[in-house]
């Protein structure tokens, strides 16, 4: 008999640590170096699972999000439909090239596309036109970013009663330099700068379309997900009458999929459940909209050969899509009809889809829900005053965000999953769909905000055993057209850079399936510290993470089936000099997290954080196993 090493198992354990000062005034009530011990226990026996879906997603088509953002169309307006139906209308971005001595422009209705009516009559005026021609231009989404080197790709439909030179080209913003003129072809798709930092958050489910997009101010301005597939080019679009601005609607329903397919994300389906901000269709005539769900999810999920399947298949994707959640309505739980829609929706998708986990509006956190669901969407109320709208979000500001870490510590583990004909004695599950902090303190995405944030999720890890699913809201941002801040992601025609919460997320993203422990802290200042510690499975690494503040801090850690190896451990940390600090296009990196080395990893070590910082030490684990050979 021999013995030989076996190929090591290696396992990463994470520990997060956060010492928040409560607000920048905080920060002076505590002295300048503080002591605290962190204890984990990392024993197999104690350790708990999180979901796999815990951290994703949510896109809403706020702040010029996908219209001029994702969505890599560059032309605003492409069917001339924004004005309306109704004909004369304004063609806002276009504008005429020449004057209007020279060529004349108008909508009609003499569109080929019966979905969208809405065309663009030009008639040239002059006889001897202007050496550089007359016509039309679109100056896109606050500039195209058109790059040397690059292929553009334009489709157009074009008719005229008789043979007529037509020329296409891209210029410069003042029309003085031609910089391309190319045959008409197609070709459309995302932005990949944008999607690859959607990918680096490794999200496990993407939420779409909205959030209030969904509802729409009334329903007439509601997302309909009919009318955003197909051909691009027929889509007639709509009026997004919340965030006030049109959506040509090629980043429809169907891209949607497609995206969170790319991503290897869940999709969470988010639909109108017969609701807006100011009307609501009654439970007696709902019919016909529960009938519309179950089509669109016929489209995501049905066989090739089955009358919406079939469509989608047409689009270029036999194979079915997973939809397997879906969310019925947005922030609707107090309005007169939605818990009678609500049952409308959730009897007739139990009954043709058993296997999708239908997400109520309602919060279970604190008491059992009066109708049946598999999630409930977790939100804090409260009253924006100077726009009389209420927003049922966890969107507040950073000292109450880091108190809140503990909200679901007070949730009843006991209780029934649903109140249906068939009672399952499994605990409910949460959905915080959106948390952000808000307001004056978040500015347009402060270090200060990541670290509350941060605290919150420590708070969503240790009780990932009732919070299914998080994530943050507003996802992206135009700079042209800020309605809405913080968000995570800030672009525009030709830049992006991610705010201090988007980085914080990254130092998230492998919770998500892994095993959370218990631990114990022990400061003066135990309040406002916040920490968890998890372990996961890694082909390379093991690690120990610790995040803080201004804090002297001893880790000790006891139940580890590996020991510490200092070589390939690491600290990263994110920091700055104030903690209002913010990235910016012209400063990008200001407040993102850095890593060194950690050359005096130990399963207990003393380190020294610094003021207004978010740490993350990974300390690496060894372990290896022998094995009899005979």
């Amino acid at each position: 008999m021999a013995f030989k090493e076996a190929s090591s198992r290696t396992i990463i354990f994470r520990l997060l640590l956060l010492l928040f000062l409560g607000s920048k005034y905080l920060a002076s009530e505590i002295e300048a170096t503080q002591t605290a011990t962190l204890k984990v226990d990392a024993s197999p026996q104690l350790a708990r699972k999180i979901p796999e879906t815990l951290f994703g997603i949510f896109f809403e088509e706020i702040n010029h999000a996908g219209a001029g953002g994702i969505w890599a169309e560059l032309v605003s307006n492409r069917g001339f439909e924004a004005g309306g139906p109704h004909t004369p209308s304004n063609i806002d971005p276009w504008s005429i090239v020449g004057d209007d001595s020279s060529v004349f422009v108008a909508t009609d209705r003499t569109s080929c596309f019966s979905r969208n009516i809405v065309a663009l009559r030009m008639e040239v005026l002059c006889d001897d036109c202007p050496a550089g021609g007359v016509g039309i231009y679109n100056p896109g989404f606050w500039g195209m970013n058109i790059e040397d080197g690059k292929t553009y790709n334009l489709v157009m439909y074009v008719k005229a009663p008789e043979p007529t030179d037509l020329t296409v080209s891209l210029t410069s913003s003042d029309g003085q330099q031609n910089l391309a003129s190319a045959t008409i072809t197609l070709g459309h798709g995302f932005r990949t700068e944008l999607i690859s930092m959607l990918l680096d958050l490794k999200p496990r489910f993407l939420r779409f379309p909205g959030g209030c997009f969904v509802e729409g101010d009334w329903l007439r301005n509601a997302f309909r997900w009919r009318e955003s597939i197909g051909p691009w080019e027929e889509r007639p679009g709509h009026f997004g009458d919340v965030w006030h601005y049109w959506t040509d609607d090629g980043l429809g329903y169907y891209e949607f999929l497609q995206l969170s397919e790319d991503l290897g994300a869940a999709p969470i389906w988010v639909f109108n459940n017969g609701v807006s901000h100011h009307d609501e269709v009654d439970t007696a005539v709902i019919a016909p909209f529960v009938k519309d769900v179950l089509d669109s999810l016929e489209f995501a999920r049905g066989s090739a050969d089955s009358k919406w399947g079939s469509v989608r298949a047409a689009m270029g994707h036999p194979e079915p899509f997973p939809v397997k959640y879906v969310a019925i309505g947005n922030e609707d739980c107090g309005k007169t009809f939605y818990r009678g829609n609500y049952l409308k929706f959730y009897n007739a998708i139990r009954q043709a889809y058993p296997d999708i986990q239908m997400i109520s509006n309602c919060d279970g956190s604190s008491r059992p829900l009066d109708h049946p669901a598999d999630m409930y969407d977790f939100h804090v109320r409260f009253l924006l005053l100077s726009l009389f709208v209420s927003f049922p979000a966890v969107y507040t500001d950073s000292k109450t965000l880091f108190n809140m870490r503990n909200t679901f510590d007070k949730t009843s583990r006991n209780g029934p999953k649903t109140l249906d004909v068939v009672l399952s004695m499994v605990q409910m599950q949460a959905f915080v769909s959106e948390y952000a902090v808000w307001r004056s303190d978040a500015g347009r995405g402060s270090l200060l905000a990541s670290l509350a944030e941060a605290a919150f999720l420590t708070g969503l890890e240790k009780n990932s055993d009732i919070v299914q699913m998080a994530s943050y809201a507003p996802l992206f941002v135009n700079d042209n057209d800020q309605t809405w801040n913080p968000d995570a992601i800030v672009f525009n025609s030709w830049q992006h850079y991610g705010t201090p919460s988007y980085w914080m997320q990254t130092i998230f993203r492998e919770s998500s399936g892994a095993m959370i422990h218990p631990i114990t802290i022990s400061s003066k200042y135990s309040g406002s510290l916040a920490a968890s510690a998890i372990t996961w499975q890694d082909s390379e690494n093991s690690f120990l993470r610790v995040k803080a503040n201004s804090v002297s801090l001893t880790i000790t850690t006891s139940g580890l089936q590996a020991s510490v190896n200092a070589l390939g451990s690491t600290a990263t940390v994110m920091t700055s000099s104030n903690v209002m600090d913010e990235n910016s296009f012209s400063n990008p990196n200001k407040v993102v997290p850095l890593k060194n080395e950690l050359r005096n990893a130990a399963p207990q070590m003393q380190v020294t954080l610094a003021p207004h910082s978010f740490s993350s030490f990974d300390l690496a684990l060894a372990q290896s196993r022998l094995v009899a050979e005979m």
